[in-house]
């Protein structure tokens, strides 16, 4: 499953959004430090098209998709040099696979840190850039010795040294041309900047109608990360309501299904994840898969076995098979496709794979 870290100061609001998302319960109080150790939790991925395939086929039973959450202890200023509790938590980061910057942008007296969300991205920025460098530093020079003899290494020590020079010149991995390629050469090193990033702006309840927060984050961050404004405190509380109620709650302030849908959608993409689904009478379900998978490699999602001896996928679009009625009439009217080996699976795509073993 895939992972996703919190990172931001101290009273930022990660540990709320934590439990906003997750229905957890880690201890979010108004001091620094509050979250020690990592608090993991587990968010399904809304999805509409599963909810009503699960109504056509009549099924007993609903799978989200759903991917993993770690609420990380703050950070501070002076981190990479083990400030606060920072060795500890920069090891954290390096096990997710993607980071989320939590930036406060609410003012209330009672809570300690800047209200600043610029100024608490640069903060991060430079904590995440030095401990990359450090780490770089360390393993460059031992590979540049070891390439005179094995010249085969002669990629990993160009991309070594490419993000060694964008490193010392404070930039984080993200922000730079480095490219995939050597990103994808890099990452076994668990480079912090070398994960994709998002930017969560934390506002107040007084806040939820002005853009400038996100958009000074967004214009600072640019192409390189996607940012999303939220009231991570009144997503948390009404988190706790039952579902009717906080529909009404949330949309009294103008904000429909609330924010946080769709941060886990935009969360999903940006690591590059996709759905097919999967729908019959015992169960409907969201299976995720890398853009750009085969149909076998689609398959063995569900279970080896499928992508071992796959034979072929019968396939449709989750709209076209709602406009059909189902798996019987579609593929009277001819709607159900043929998909074999090299098939590109596509984002909402209903299959039903045959294999032998």
């Amino acid at each position: 499953m895939e992972k996703f870290g919190f990172v931001g100061l101290p009273n930022a609001g990660k540990s709320s959004l934590y439990n906003a998302l997750t229905g957890g319960s880690a201890l979010a109080a108004p001091y620094a430090f509050a979250t020690t150790d990592p608090n993991i939790g587990v968010a399904k991925v809304p999805d509409h098209r599963l909810e009503l395939l699960t109504e056509m086929s009549a099924s007993k039973s609903s799978v989200h998709a759903s991917v993993q959450f770690t609420d990380i202890g703050g950070l501070v200023e002076g981190a990479s040099q083990g400030e606060g509790l920072g060795n500890q938590f920069l090891g954290n980061i390096r096990e997710v696979d993607a980071v989320v910057y939590v930036l406060r942008a609410f003012e209330d007296e009672d809570v300690p840190g800047i209200p600043d969300p610029l100024e608490q991205l640069r903060i991060l920025e430079i904590e995440l850039t030095l401990a990359d460098l450090e780490s770089v530093e360390k393993h460059a020079t031992k590979r540049i010795k070891a390439a005179r003899l094995d010249k085969s290494l002669t990629e990993e020590v160009d991309a070594l040294e490419s993000a060694l020079e964008i490193l010392s010149d404070g930039v984080p991995l993200y922000r730079s041309d480095i490219g995939t390629e050597r990103l994808e050469v890099l990452q076994p090193y668990f480079l912090l900047t070398g994960k994709p990033v998002m930017a969560i702006v934390n506002v107040g309840d007084d806040q939820l109608l002005d853009k400038g927060p996100a958009k000074r984050v967004m214009s600072e961050l640019g192409k390189n990360a996607d940012v999303i404004s939220v009231c991570v405190q009144l997503e948390a509380e009404t988190s706790q309501l039952p579902l009717e109620e906080r529909a009404e709650i949330l949309d009294g302030f103008g904000l429909g299904d609330g924010a946080l849908p769709r941060f886990i959608q935009r969360a999903y993409h940006i690591l590059g994840l996709r759905t097919f689904l999967t729908t019959g009478e015992k169960e409907s379900r969201a299976w995720t898969f890398r853009s750009g998978s085969t149909a076998p490699e689609a398959a063995g999602r569900i279970h080896t076995d499928f992508q071992r001896g796959f034979i072929r996928a019968e396939t449709i679009q989750w709209n076209e098979l709602l406009q059909a009625g189902g798996w019987a009439p579609a593929k009277e009217q001819g709607k159900v496709r043929i998909e074999g080996k090299d098939y590109v699976v596509q984002d909402g795509d209903v299959m039903d794979f045959r294999f032998n073993v």
